[in-house]
């Protein structure tokens, strides 16, 4: 018999910019069409909603992918945010001679965003190398130590910097390297503009989502999930672990560093030390393990119902935190792998092969 020819390179690099493409016209519509009809209040939700799919798909990397524990996702976070406020904020008085939102719609104030949050996202996978290198050849619960260690440690110099300086005149006469001293302190960071909108949220979850499910089908991803199962089976069978291991605590910290840019961006923020702590870090590590190790799309779903379910208690407002509390009890309860498991959301949809009973 004939072998059946392949797909043409034309039908294989369409298939792979689809879903960028999809993404993009869906985040197209959420900015133009479904946030103007929204209102502030919901368009605000579902930016919330969304950098914190990206932080705990990002962080499913990790604890999910590989089977380690890492606490401290926060200080990534943080890294990639004061890196993109530091570019947006300084950049916009060296360009314009004012920190104020420059420009519109892709114009030179949102180009210079998107290369803020890029550049948050390299210092931050740069953080990620230098803390996983030595913490990722070790075992068991150590890792989790190191992480928020480091989280702690950054939270601290974070305070201990100086304030934000208010004029364009006073930035032009500091070194560009004495700049990244001046972010606020305990105050926080005020004054960077906000760029963050639902286009760019909805294109950076599209990233994010699509190279998490590329990553897993592929063999790299079942060098993340052998890790997981039996780590020394895994080594036995030639698969470098500690390199493994690394490239996904690396991959991890560069997309929590975006979710920090877009945070850092976005209207109302204040970018404080304080709110990217270790509280900041067990919220993500929740929104991890409720929506289930290892799965994408529980761990999106997730994110979303944690960001939501706050505002629909908010008529309880006296017991809000303690309904909150007890359903993550109960959902813990009745399924301690997590909404999904394992699985995914389009799993459902696969059509079964025959005689394989999956």
């Amino acid at each position: 018999m004939e072998a059946r020819p392949g797909p043409s390179a034309a039908v294989t690099a369409l298939r792979g910019v689809l879903p960028f493409l999809v993404g993009a016209f869906a985040s197209l519509l959420l900015h133009f069409v479904v946030a103007p009809a929204s209102g502030p209040f919901a368009t605000k939700l579902v930016m919330d909603a969304g950098i914190n799919v990206i932080l705990a798909v990002s962080l499913n990397l990790v604890n999910g992918f590989t089977g380690q524990f890492s606490i401290g996702h926060a200080g990534f976070m943080a890294v990639g945010g004061y890196t993109a406020g530091l570019v947006t904020y300084y950049g916009s008085m060296l360009l314009w001679g004012s920190p104020a939102a420059h420009g519109g719609f892709l114009g030179g104030g949102e180009l210079l965003f998107l290369a803020a949050c890029l550049a948050g996202a390299a210092v931050a996978a740069l953080a990620g190398l230098l803390v996983g290198l030595p913490s990722l050849r070790l075992r068991g619960d150590y890792l989790a130590i190191v992480t928020l260690g480091f989280g702690e440690i950054l939270r601290v110099l974070l305070q201990r910097t100086g304030d934000v300086l208010p004029t364009a005149a006073e930035v032009r006469r500091t070194p560009l390297p004495e700049l990244a001293t001046h972010v606020g302190g305990a105050l926080g960071f005020t004054g960077i503009p906000f760029y963050t909108s639902p286009f760019w949220v909805g294109i950076f979850v599209t990233v994010m989502l699509v190279v998490a499910y590329r990553l897993k089908s592929g063999s790299h991803g079942r060098s993340f999930l052998a890790i997981r199962e039996d780590e020394v089976a895994a080594e036995a069978m030639g698969i470098p672990t500690t390199r493994v291991k690394v490239t996904a605590f690396v991959l991890s910290a560069l997309f929590a560093g975006l979710a920090g840019g877009l945070f850092a961006h976005l209207v109302g923020t204040t970018l404080n030390p304080r709110e990217l702590g270790f509280q900041k870090s067990f919220d993500v590590v929740i929104m991890v393990v409720l929506g289930g190790m290892g799965s994408i799309s529980g761990a999106a779903i997730a994110a979303v119902i944690l960001t939501l379910l706050p505002e629909l208690l908010r008529s309880f407002s006296e017991y809000r935190m303690i309904l909150y509390a007890a359903l993550l009890v109960v959902v813990m309860i009745v399924r301690p792998q997590g909404l999904l498991g394992l699985g995914e959301i389009w799993d459902v949809w696969r059509p079964r092969r025959k005689g394989t009973g999956r």
